[in-house]
């Protein structure tokens, strides 16, 4: 017995794009909450360890879930059986996306980083679709266009330091790269295996790429106790519970939607900012809310209608 036997097949996997969409909008909701938790974070605590660490964690979680859910026979089956090939290059995308999207951050401020590098996600999902012969529909792009928009809005009415670094751009743009290629990657892995054994390796993989690579970017790490709370909260509800609810809303709908529904993170943070921090945004932001909100119907309208039709990413060739 193996993975191919054991898991479903993409064609015979229950549930529904609006499903999917849900479990998808679902993680959007937990990954808002990491800018919030980040703040009761001590100042020693280096973002880039935050991010590495964060990727340990949740592989650790990964693993007591999976072996709850599957057992250690079949846990181990699975395992055997998993295309390590595209869960390593998944990993390694993982990797980038945590170290490329902070370090952009720290280079041109926060509202430049994080409108980048969300923005840019959907874009390169639909573009990379597009290279793959799938070719996302104009709904899609209508929607996730309007979605990317109200975001970037969103994200600059809420102010903060504006810092057009050549270097920073770079980082934040191949930080949204990463993901859309993550996504494409998880898209198949999870369509021949579970997505308890598919978390379980790629983000396994990225926790030994982004640990090394943190010590080299920030030093020794330097955590106290109110950190470890904050790395274990990231870990866990932020990243383990969100990426396994992505990873399984991805059986249902198409890796390309599942990158733009993701903007509902900024959505969740806007209004933690809102309800915890304090802050007092401007029109403009609430503009860009509802639009991002209207551009997530309008993705979701679309990946129902066509469910038959919808473009099932590809990974690239070469990978």
């Amino acid at each position: 017995m193996n993975a191919h036997t054991t898991s479903p097949s993409p064609s015979t996997i229950p549930g529904t794009p609006l499903r999917g969409a849900l479990l998808v909008l679902g993680a959007g909701v937990f990954w808002g909450t990491t800018g919030t938790a980040q703040s009761f974070s001590d100042a020693a605590l280096s973002p880039y360890w935050v991010g590495a660490l964060r990727l340990l964690v949740a592989s650790l979680f990964f693993l007591a879930y999976a072996g709850w859910h599957l057992g250690p026979a079949r846990l181990g089956r699975e395992l055997s059986d998993l295309s390590w090939k595209q869960a390593i290059w998944a990993g390694a995308c993982m990797a980038a996306y945590n170290l490329t999207f902070f370090a952009g951050v720290k280079i041109t401020g926060v509202a430049v980083g994080t409108a980048l590098a969300l923005g840019s996600g959907p874009i390169w999902a639909g573009l990379l679709q597009i290279l793959s012969g799938a070719r996302p529909g104009l709904g899609w792009w209508l929607g996730t266009l309007l979605a990317v928009g109200g975001g970037v809005l969103l994200v600059f009415g809420r102010g903060g330091d504006v810092q057009a670094d050549p270097l920073g751009i770079a980082l934040c743009l191949a930080s949204g790269l990463s993901y859309a290629l993550y996504a494409l990657l998880n898209k198949q892995l999870v369509h021949r295996s579970t997505p308890a054994v598919t978390t379980l390796g790629v983000f396994s993989i990225g926790a030994i790429l982004a640990l090394p690579a943190a010590g080299l970017q920030a030093g020794p790490l330097q955590i106290t106790a109110s950190g470890w709370l904050v790395v274990g909260f990231l870990g866990v509800a932020a990243t383990g519970v969100a990426y396994l609810l992505f990873t399984t809303g991805l059986r249902h709908i198409s890796a390309a939607s599942g990158v733009s529904l993701a903007l509902m993170e900024p959505v969740t943070a806007f209004l933690l900012a809102i309800l915890v921090v304090g802050e007092r945004p401007g029109a403009p932001a609430y503009a860009g809310l509802a639009a991002l909100l209207a551009g997530l119907a309008i993705v979701i309208r679309a990946e129902t209608r066509n469910p038959e039709g919808r473009p099932d990413a590809q990974s690239p060739a070469s990978l």
